[in-house]
């Protein structure tokens, strides 16, 4: 199963209006991966003769994302997500196939690619750690040729945005886990990068965090045009944050289109919670749609987002209710449809 837009209507469906800046082209990487038995015969074995297995990292995907998109890009551990955005920051050398990233070839590695992308991961840091944050920026700025004045604009504007600015010269082991990564963006995004690769941005953040990192990096997004591809465990970031999703697994694209389209797609169903005034024969029950949980006076009920008016209506109509709500589908339980659908 794979489901992907077409290029014609690339710009309408997404609502983009912009030029191509990302183009993945049969993108594949592979890795030889060494096998060995266990034990001390197996560690002979090895010395004499040894067996590689094919891993397939990335697996021949495509896709195009236009000027200004944030997309998310999500899957499971080992889908492939890191692999994808290392290759299009040039960091990895692709087994097969093409990439143009703002019309570079990314792994040539040239002074005016790396000059306008810009690649954070959250796991990984870039500061020094006995040294306030404003040396690394000061750093960055030379690295990256960047103007006095154009570096203290975006350095102000950037730490207004954050909120750090009484931070700057705070020594960085002396910040917690959300300033430290707060610092991270703005060394990140001190030269103005035109594309953002943003690997797990939020990961070990408290609520708070996550959505002060949610709302910085939509406004980002907004003020300077830039094109983000955004990696994220937390579905919040994803809903908060893509109108467009891709979803890897394994290495290959499920799904490349509108999350809206996705949750229609595979979850066509919404969840009435209904609670009672009264005791209820779960008999009655059984017609109006799926029954998830019911312990009285708690009914959850699953059922087809077409009949959801009119199963409302029959609900207040035979019983007596103290309150009654309607949800959607959780995403991360769509994803898990997505995968279960590819099984």
């Amino acid at each position: 199963m794979e489901i992907r837009s077409s290029p014609e209507s690339g710009e309408l469906l997404f609502g983009i209006i912009g030029r191509m800046v990302v183009s993945v082209s049969h993108l594949s990487k592979y890795y030889q991966v060494h096998q060995k038995e266990p034990g001390f015969i197996g560690s002979l074995k090895s010395l004499l003769a040894r067996h590689y297995e094919t891993v397939k990292a990335i697996d021949d995907i495509s896709f195009e994302i236009s000027e200004g998109e944030l997309v998310g890009f999500i899957g499971p551990n080992g889908a492939g997500k890191t692999t994808t955005l290392k290759c299009l920051s040039g960091l990895l050398y692709p087994t097969n196939g093409r990439i143009s990233v703002l019309g570079f070839t990314p792994f040539q590695r040239k002074k005016e690619f790396l000059k306008k992308i810009a690649l954070v991961m959250g796991q990984k840091n870039q500061l020094w750690w006995d040294l306030p944050a404003v040396d690394t920026f000061a750093l960055n700025k030379e690295i990256y040729e960047v103007p006095q004045k154009q570096f203290d604009q975006t350095l102000f504007e950037l730490a207004r945005l954050l909120d750090v600015k009484d931070l700057l010269n705070v020594a960085v082991r002396k910040l917690s886990l959300g300033q430290r990564m707060k610092m991270e963006l703005i060394a990140a995004l001190i030269h103005s990068p035109k594309v953002l690769f943003l690997d797990e941005p939020t990961i070990g953040l408290d609520v708070v965090m996550q959505q002060k990192l949610r709302e910085f990096i939509k406004e980002y997004n907004s003020r300077y045009k830039a094109t983000i591809i955004l990696t994220s465990h937390y579905m919040g970031d994803v809903e908060a944050l893509c109108k467009r999703v891709i979803i890897i697994n394994s290495g290959r694209i499920l799904y490349d289109g509108l999350l809206l389209e996705l949750v229609k797609k595979y979850a066509p169903y919404k969840t009435i919670t209904v609670v009672f005034r009264d005791y209820v024969d779960p008999k009655k029950l059984a017609d109006f749609g799926e029954i998830k949980n019911f312990d009285h006076p708690k009914l959850e009920l699953r059922v087809s987002s077409k009949q959801v008016g009119k199963i409302t209506s029959e609900i207040l109509e035979q019983f007596e209710i103290e309150d009654l709500t309607i949800e959607e589908p959780e995403i991360e339980d769509v994803i898990r449809e997505v995968f279960s659908k590819k099984e």
